[in-house]
């Protein structure tokens, strides 16, 4: 894995700290701890399909789609992070 420089200089987690771990727990199959360790895991590999899918099948209200599912994404970010701040 590779290391957070936010938190090995300041001591504080960055947005992202959680988000590699929570990728290799996917690929062994503990979903539900993948979502414990990074909340937006499954917003953003929603996301990434609906970009990629737009790349090569352009479909109707993808941009809206698109939108929407990154403010989820960010909000979720943002959020998880003030809690894990907090506690």
């Amino acid at each position: 894995m590779l290391p957070c420089l936010n938190k090995k200089l300041l001591g504080i987690e960055c947005l992202g700290c959680g988000l590699q771990r929570a990728v290799v727990l996917i690929f062994q199959g503990e979903f539900i701890e993948a979502f414990y360790m990074y909340p937006a895991i499954y917003s953003l590999i929603v996301l990434f399909i609906c970009i990629g899918i737009n790349i090569f099948f352009k479909f109707k209200h993808s941009s809206k789609i698109i939108g929407g599912l990154a403010i989820l994404t960010v909000a979720t970010i943002i959020i998880s992070y003030t809690i894990k701040l907090i506690n």
